[in-house]
This record gives C-alpha cells, sequence and structure tokens, in this order.
C-alpha cells in the first residue's frame, strides 16, 4: 500500500510540475505544495536510509523504489520557494531569498546525490548505498543548518 501511494503521490506531481510556480494563486499554497513535497522527499529517503544504518530490514527492491520516488521529488520544491513564501506556516529561514544563489546550489547538490542514490540503490549493493545515503543526507543537513529554522 506504501508503494502504491507513493506512486500515486508521484504521478500526481509530475502532473503538476511543468507549471508549479504558475498554479499558486497563493503564496500559502506554494508552501504547502513544497512542504507535501519535501515530505514525500524525506519518507522515502528515510526508507532507504534506514536499511542503510540497519535499522529495518534490507529490501533491495523497495530501497530502488523509494529511492527512485525520492530522486524525482528532490526536483520539485523548488519552483515553490517564490516571492512572499517566506511567511506562514513554514521553517524557511529568510536567507533563502536573500542568498538565493547558495540555496539553489544547495538544491542542485542534493538533487546531485539523489541521483547517485537512486544509482547505488538500483544496484542492490548496501555498501554503495551506505556511501549513498551519507552524502545524500550530508547535503540535506547543510541546507537545513542554513536555511531551515529549528
Amino acid at each position: 500500500m506504501k508503494k502504491l501511494t507513493s506512486l500515486f503521490v508521484a504521478c500526481a506531481t509530475l502532473a503538476c510540475v511543468t507549471s508549479a510556480s504558475a498554479q499558486f494563486a497563493k503564496p500559502e499554497e506554494a508552501v504547502k505544495y513544497r512542504k507535501n513535497a519535501l515530505f514525500v522527499m524525506q519518507q522515502n529517503f528515510g526508507r532507504v536510509a534506514g536499511m542503510a544504518a540497519g535499522k529495518v530490514p534490507f529490501d533491495a527492491k523497495v530501497a530502488a523504489e523509494s529511492a527512485a520516488v525520492a530522486e524525482f521529488v528532490s526536483k520539485l520544491p523548488w519552483a515553490a520557494f517564490g516571492p512572499g513564501t517566506d511567511q506562514g506556516d513554514t521553517k524557511a529561514k529568510h536567507e533563502i531569498w536573500t542568498d538565493k544563489a547558495k540555496f539553489d546550489d544547495y538544491a542542485v547538490k542534493m538533487q546531485a546525490e539523489m541521483t547517485k542514490l537512486a544509482a547505488a540503490a538500483k544496484s542492490g549493493n548496501l555498501e554503495a548505498i551506505k556511501v549513498a545515503v551519507n552524502a545524500t543526507g550530508g547535503t540535506c543537513k547543510s541546507c537545513h543548518d542554513d536555511f531551515r529554522a529549528k
């Protein structure tokens, strides 16, 4: 059921990705969109990270599927960091908009690591997955440290 839900969310998100920034009538809609995309990404990444850490049994098929969803969704939230989306129910720091180049660079680096993670997971090699999880998690942490309020 979890796989089916993840697949449905990924497909629904794909349908919206081409016009993501144009679809937000209000800033709070953009905030909700990016929070949901980041949640789906985190859930799928977390599933793989749990296997890499030995907290849950390793399942190569689930790891590959989850990493693929996380990789795809990692491309989605950035269109929703537009003007006016620094207010409301968000943990986004103001620095996202004042140091946009650094924020964008972090997003690109994280997406590149997600791609490496998806490739490692597709291989089924747990040791390669562990390395990729650590690198990907490091990019997430860097961005959270600089751009996410606690």
